[in-house]
């Protein structure tokens, strides 16, 4: 079950992930969008979208310090374990507890107003559960390794090492299997979460507007200085001249 969990699951859910997203793109580029929402309801959506994706952008950029970056090199540059933990408490809750309120409002405001809901679709639906469970069970290792257990699981010792010999297609399952359950669950949901991605409105997260920094500047036309709000409006059949000459002749 180890291998199949630790050593299989992961591969087969980066290939429905790559191709999922190579289909989606060949077949279904028009539905590669949020569907945006704005025109129904934006008081709740104001609220609810910065905190969800500041949250969530807080809590991928802790997962890439604690899954990608060794302990060793931590502790090379003077990080001790114990203001790891801490910091791993301090800040992994915070932007936990505000992912967890984002989405929260989000999924409140798409069932509460009627023509959101109407747009939502089974997927989406099925998308917001698992993320909800990500998010909770993500929560939950980050209250867990620190409050139970003395200073709690060291996941850098055990599901650290696995999820970087991913990369070079030599899984460590005995440091994964070593984890705590608590862990287990929440990377299954996290795989979970990755293999329907594609299907849903998270595909657009991977298309990032990098074009914005290359492409030219928009030329705006100004309008004439001379010409005010106030500037009576000059009828573009009348003579040019004629109003002088007439002037001139009084």
């Amino acid at each position: 079950m180890d291998i199949l969990l630790w050593g299989v699951a992961p591969y087969a859910m980066l290939v429905v992930l790559v191709g999922g997203l190579i289909w989606r793109y060949r077949y279904d580029q028009f539905g590669w969008t949020t569907r945006s929402s704005q025109l129904y309801e934006s008081k709740l959506l104001r609220i609810g979208s910065p905190v969800f994706h500041f949250g969530i952008l807080a809590v991928i950029a802790g997962h890439f310090f604690g899954l990608v970056i060794p302990q060793s090199w931590t502790e090379a540059v003077g990080m001790s374990q114990d203001f790891y933990h801490f910091n791993a408490l301090f800040v992994g809750s915070i932007a936990g507890i505000g992912t967890l309120a984002g989405i929260i409002i989000l999924i409140y405001r798409r069932r509460k107003t009627g023509p959101v809901f109407m747009a939502t679709t089974r997927n989406d639906k099925l998308m917001y559960v698992v993320l909800t469970a990500a998010i909770i069970f993500g929560l939950w290792t980050t209250l867990a390794s620190v409050f139970f257990g003395g200073h709690g699981h060291n996941y850098r010792e055990t599901v650290s090492p696995w999820f970087r010999s991913l990369f070079i297609f030599q899984p460590d399952i005995a440091s994964m299997a070593a984890a705590p359950f608590s862990f287990h669950l929440h990377t299954l949901i996290g795989m979970v979460l990755f293999v329907i991605w594609p299907f849903t409105r998270l595909v657009h997260a991977f298309t990032a507007p990098l074009h914005y920094f290359f492409r030219p500047y928009i030329v705006y036309r100004s309008r004439d200085k001379t010409a005010t709000s106030s500037s009576p409006t000059r009828r573009g059949w009348a003579p040019v001249g004629t109003e002088d000459r007439d002037t001139q002749h009084r």
